[in-house]
């Protein structure tokens, strides 16, 4: 009898962390590898968001909570969404994750059957696809290319709504382009599901604080309030207050949806951890200044790396909007061999090669679902950039 589930065959792991590990062990050998694969902050967590959860700990907040999160902590999420996002949800509409990833899957366990579809522009977050594959339904991979900015146009979105549609996966600002989608670019795509009441949209707002220059985030149920009771708003602590390992995730939607998704976590891993929850609560409703403080250096680290790799013949790489990513087009480099002889025939092969002959770790863009490009998170110093865009330039220099 075979022991593993038909469901297992339909997904990968993901390829960010495999990325992430093929660097860990070359560092382990010896070798001097440059990781730009992770997203994760490279600044600490703060330190009045360390003191509450040392004062939790101390407190004994180390019992078991409420399966989607303690009521003081979903009152500070409520206060997030109508301070930051002008959207109403009371604490029943709220639930709280191990992680924005959790609530994702919550949602989309949830929610859908064999025969149902899901929109997920590309190039997309690793995950989403395999995730709608692994409860049971279709994801629905609609090209979102650097001609549009890497962004969704309305008339592709209405191309790829079917009958079958549930939802939309949206991303803004975007991982892995760092696109995001102004006011009225996301009022245009608004105004296409309007006309289809079926579907829903499933917003990962994740990197909403992690902007640059004139641009302002905004959110769907926001720039069209009559999506508020299709829109599934999520969010978490991880990138703008520098919480990764805290795992922390929130979402704010209808309070049917919401129920479902507690039931969900009912049976899987019950309440995110209780001391991570009262570290977020301090993290929502504390000082938010070193926020800003973080994205002047990511935006000086954004310039630094749009302009490096610009400069490499067969290079483009569009300036982001947001996150901490770039994701520079190769197509000028496919065809061609690295230095040692390895044909560079895709962007996984580039990133290989990349990663054994210079010591530089990316992803590959196939991950994302649009090819040939890689993805560099720049959310480390300024000096390790320096040199791994210094190593791509040599790397790309040396293709022939």
């Amino acid at each position: 009898m075979k022991l593993l589930s038909a469901t297992l065959d339909r997904v990968q792991p993901s390829p960010t962390i495999a990325m992430s590990n093929r660097a860990a062990e070359l560092k382990a050998a010896g070798r001097d590898v440059i990781a730009l694969s992770a997203g994760e902050p490279d600044f600490d967590t703060p330190e009045h968001i360390k003191e509450a959860a040392v004062a939790a700990i101390r407190r004994g907040e180390t019992k078991y909570t409420a399966v989607d999160g303690i009521p003081e902590l979903k009152a500070a999420v409520c206060r997030k969404f109508a301070r930051d996002n002008g959207l109403d949800y009371t604490p029943r509409q709220v639930s709280v994750s191990t992680g924005g990833k959790q609530v994702l899957y919550n949602a989309l366990i949830a929610t859908l059957d064999p025969g149902d579809e899901v929109i997920v522009p590309a190039p997309y977050w690793v995950s989403y696809p395999d995730m709608v594959r692994l409860a049971g339904a279709t994801p629905v991979v609609v090209p979102a290319g650097i001609e549009s900015g890497f962004r969704l146009t309305p008339e592709a979105l209405e191309a790829a709504i079917s009958q079958r549609t549930k939802w939309l996966i949206f991303n803004s600002p975007s991982n892995p382009t760092g696109a995001g989608y102004r006011w009225d670019e996301l009022k245009a795509l608004t105004d296409v599901l309007l006309c289809h009441p079926h579907v829903h949209v499933l917003t990962d707002d994740m990197y909403e604080h992690l902007t640059y220059g004139d641009f302002r985030f905004c959110t769907p149920a926001q720039v069209e309030p009559a999506l508020y009771d299709r829109t599934l708003t999520v969010n978490g602590v991880s990138k703008a207050y520098c919480m990764t390992g805290w795992r922390i995730g929130y979402a704010g939607g209808p309070e049917p949806l919401i129920a479902a998704m507690r039931k969900v976590q009912s049976q899987s891993t019950s309440n995110p951890c209780s001391i991570s929850q009262w570290a977020a609560l301090a993290a929502l409703d504390g000082p938010h200044d070193f926020i800003a403080e973080n994205n002047r250096a990511f935006a000086r680290r954004r310039d630094l790396v749009v302009q490096a790799l610009n400069g490499i013949d067969g290079v483009t790489c569009p300036a982001p909007e947001g996150a901490f990513y770039v994701y520079p087009s190769i197509a000028g480099l496919i065809g061609r061999k690295s230095a040692a002889g390895t044909p560079i025939d895709s962007d996984g092969a580039f990133a290989t090669a990349l990663l054994d002959e210079a010591g530089v770790a990316v992803v590959f863009g196939a991950a994302f679902g649009l090819s040939p490009a890689f993805r560099v998170s720049y959310a480390t110093s300024d000096e390790m950039l320096e040199d791994a865009m210094a190593r791509i330039a040599a790397f790309c220099a040396g293709l022939f």
